[in-house]
């Protein structure tokens, strides 16, 4: 499976028979998924669980066992007549995951994970600055780490990149890297010789909300950081648009009343407003310009009411237009749980029909720094076998 087949046609998590010219592949993600959500079932119990006959059941599951992603676990204890059922499960610990988080200005980040997204070891490398060639190289050696730290066979890797990423994992801009048409997957893959996956990191955070956090519904994550950007799922499909840019929201102008300069050239930016550098630096000057504790604490709480507002009022549009059922924020809870949500879902409220946008929520990740790690891990688990 390919990172196109992620984007066009492929529901995350599928529920139900297919065509049969797509029968096959299909009803291996069918069982996988069954079995990757519920835990040990029998083999009759995922037949009434997916539809599918018993015979094909029993021939993708002696398949499985034969790749060994499948173990029987022994005979259920069953009180009625008969020969006991056996329960079979995939074996979450033949296999583990390579995981890259490269969205951190300092840092870059890795782990090895197992099939449930945990963390089984961790590796970092600073980047000092680096940028180009320079950081490819630097990428490549922490996969390279990663991958002597692994102590089973490795199902692939999956890179959360910062920046605009192609379907075939081509890096296409990535400006604090200085990365523009980075063939990052193509050179990973041909370097370890295991399957890889690169999409942008936002993109990558919103697959380990929908896998691991509970997200079910339409949503988007907002994940601000170095910089400020969106992944997007719809319908059970992540979003990456024609140009590969869907989500990308940091550089929209809020309002018409100009605002900070940005990077990119133009005033008033969410990212200009948002980034975690940009913000922590105007509360730091707040600190430095109040003696009095009280009166700084009240200045943070209008300065995060403020940017909390631009926020919603870039949200809104995309709220009404896609009748999204939730808002995930993913950056430091300090910063961003608090005046800001507060302010950002208020706005949301005001901006919006209410009638339609009343149950909205908004709320907090409750992965922390490993989301983008996790969602890296999902990407192979998708890929790969076709779970979520």
């Amino acid at each position: 499976m390919t990172a196109s087949q992620l984007s066009h046609g492929r529901i995350l998590r599928p529920t139900d028979k297919v065509l049969p010219e797509y029968a096959r592949g299909h009803n291996r993600s069918l069982v996988l998924q069954t079995l990757y959500r519920q835990g040990g079932q029998s083999r009759a119990d995922i037949a009434r669980e997916t539809g599918l006959t018993r015979v094909t059941i029993s021939d993708l599951v002696a398949q499985f066992i034969a790749e060994g992603l499948i173990v029987e676990l022994g005979q259920r204890e069953d009180a009625r007549p008969g020969k006991p059922a056996t329960i079979i499960d995939i074996d979450r610990t033949a296999f583990q995951i390579i995981g890259l988080d490269l969205s951190d200005a300092v840092v870059l980040r890795g782990a090895v994970l197992d099939l449930d997204g945990g963390i089984l070891s961790r590796s970092e490398v600073s980047l000092a600055g680096s940028t180009g060639e320079t950081a490819v190289a630097l990428v490549t050696a922490l996969a390279d780490e990663l991958v002597n730290q692994a102590t089973a066979p490795i199902l692939g890797m999956g890179v959360g990149s910062p920046g605009i990423v192609d379907l075939s994992g081509v890096v296409l801009t990535a400006p604090n890297l200085g990365w523009s048409g980075v063939e990052l997957q193509r050179i990973l893959q041909e370097r370890l010789s295991v399957p890889v996956l690169v999409a942008n990191d936002a993109n990558a955070a919103a697959l380990a909300e929908h896998s691991f956090g509970g997200a079910d519904g339409d949503f988007i994550l907002v994940k601000v950081g170095h910089g400020v950007g969106a992944g997007l799922v719809l319908g059970g499909r992540l979003q990456f648009g024609g140009n590969f840019a869907a989500g990308e929201i940091g550089h929209v102008v809020v309002g018409t009343d100009g605002g900070p300069l940005c990077a990119c050239g133009k005033a008033g930016c969410l990212e200009a407003w948002l980034a975690v550098p940009r913000l922590t630096a105007r509360l730091e000057q707040v600190d430095a310009s109040f003696a009095d504790p009280d009166r700084a604490l009240e200045q943070h709480d209008l300065i995060l009411g403020e940017v909390g507002r631009r926020l919603g009022i870039i949200l809104a549009p995309v709220v009404g237009a896609l009748d999204l059922a939730e808002i995930v924020l993913s950056g430091p809870a300090e910063l961003l749980d608090g005046p800001l949500a507060a302010a950002t879902i208020e706005t949301l409220h005001q901006r919006t029909m209410a009638e339609f946008t009343g149950d909205l929520t908004l709320r907090m990740t409750l992965q922390g720094p490993d989301i983008v790690l996790r969602g890296a891990a999902v990407m192979v688990l998708f890929g790969q076998l076709g779970v979520s």
